[in-house]
């Protein structure tokens, strides 16, 4: 059985469904009020339209930041040409002292500029980096939005029959609330309770046919699936267990599935319907295993439905 159960919140506007349908894969099931969910899809594509012309905006301070950086590191490298050659010149004794005290004046200053220019170029750059980080968190609040969005329609998972639809169009339903079954009858199984002792001539693939209480005389087959790694009893809330000195042993049941092929549509098996399981021990059963001949078995089983 699968439980339907909506992923979001939120007064149920529609209900197409019934109880006791027979519903295929796809097919709309309830509708939750989509309104207040449309409001944070159009308040989520506002943010990435904001975030997106921060991000333009940051884009186009980088540029011009660069541009700046290259416009000084021109100046700068003219600055370092004309204080070596005004250095060469005051050896030679071509020019004055200041002239050549000029030039060098000349080429701390552009070095101060284009430190400064850089400086400002690393810190439009790593406001680029902030704003397409936010963009990439608007983008991603955007497609939560739109999922939660899209969530409001419930359709089927798989085709099969509903179990009891107990809401009505009003209710309101909580995420993870879960509002009715879905039978899947595409594939059917019945799981048969085989005590302990009778295990070891139990193989993976072995034939089998099942009589149900509520198709007298009418025989399914099948084949075995798989044999539980625990008894039954092990899987419940408090299990029992037996104490030392306790000398009174209680015959284990283990569950065996077993899958039916070719059930019949005409006469469906319903879930917990009661059956009777007879496995044939005789055939081998799956490659590698090699189980003793014997004779039938027959235990109660009870019928289910994936």
């Amino acid at each position: 059985m699968v439980r339907i159960a909506p992923q979001v919140g939120g007064k149920v506007v529609e209900l197409p469904v019934t109880d006791d349908a027979r519903v295929v894969m796809g097919q709309l099931l309830l509708v939750i009020d989509p309104e207040s969910y449309e409001i944070a899809v159009k308040r989520a594509e506002a943010n990435v339209t904001l975030t997106d012309q921060a991000q333009a905006g940051a884009q186009a301070a980088v540029d011009a930041a660069q541009a700046e950086v290259s416009e000084r590191e021109a100046e700068h490298t003219d600055a370092v040409r004309s204080n070596e050659r005004m250095q060469d010149l005051l050896k030679r004794k071509s020019v004055a002292p200041a002239q050549a005290e000029s030039a060098r004046y000349k080429l701390r200053e552009t070095k101060a500029v284009l430190d400064k220019a850089r400086s400002v170029l690393h810190q439009t750059v790593r406001k680029l980096g902030e704003a397409g980080a936010r963009v990439r968190v608007a983008e991603a609040a955007l497609a939560e939005a739109r999922l939660n969005l899209s969530h409001t329609r419930i359709t089927a998972p798989v085709s099969g029959v509903l179990g009891t639809v107990d809401i009505r169009p009003g209710d309101v339903v909580t995420a993870g609330q879960q509002l009715f079954p879905l039978v899947d009858d595409s594939a059917v199984w019945v799981d048969a309770n085989y005590k302990e002792t009778d295990l070891h001539r139990i193989r993976i693939g072995q034939p089998a046919s099942i009589s149900v209480d509520m198709y007298p005389g009418k025989t399914f087959h099948g084949r075995v699936e798989s044999v539980g790694p625990a008894s039954s009893v092990a899987f419940s809330l408090l299990p029992p267990e037996n104490a030392t000195g306790n000398w009174v042993k209680v015959t284990q049941r283990f569950p065996v599935r077993v899958r039916i092929y070719k059930p019949n549509t005409t006469t469906p098996l319903r879930v917990g319907a009661s059956s009777t399981v007879t496995i044939d021990t005789t055939v081998a059963g799956t490659a590698g295993d090699n189980p003793k001949r014997s004779r039938r078995q027959a235990v109660p089983g009870n019928a289910t439905r994936s």
